[in-house]
């Protein structure tokens, strides 16, 4: 990657990071991020989930980011509102640091789009 494109990425992750923060008080890592926008395409909050629907939640907001660039396509939602995704094509083949780099210009992308 480019160095410029690099550090614009940097520059507007920590942004969003920092606007996260001032709204909750403590700056999210990638993780409760994902955890956040779940929740959010959802619509439904709740005091507590189990650890099985914050990984639930987690995996609606890896597919709800990513389907910007078409990885993924919303399916339809069950009988309880929980969205579900399907794949439309093939993730490329990337390490881990390339992975979450990929998440992050994706989260990136889905909150400009929100205009948060």
């Amino acid at each position: 990657m480019d160095k410029q494109l690099f550090l614009l990425r940097e520059e507007k992750w920590f942004a969003l990071r920092k606007k996260l923060k001032d709204q909750f008080s403590k700056a999210p890592d990638l993780n409760a991020i994902l955890f956040l926008v779940g929740i959010r395409e959802l619509g439904q909050f709740k005091k507590k989930f189990t650890k099985e629907e914050k990984q639930d939640l987690m995996h609606i907001a890896t597919c709800s980011v990513l389907s910007r660039s078409g990885y993924y396509a919303l399916e339809g939602t069950d009988q309880d509102g929980w969205p579900h995704w399907i794949a439309t094509k093939k993730l490329p083949i990337m390490d881990l640091i390339e992975q979450e780099d990929f998440l992050k210009d994706h989260i990136i992308i889905y909150f400009e789009e929100m205009d948060y």
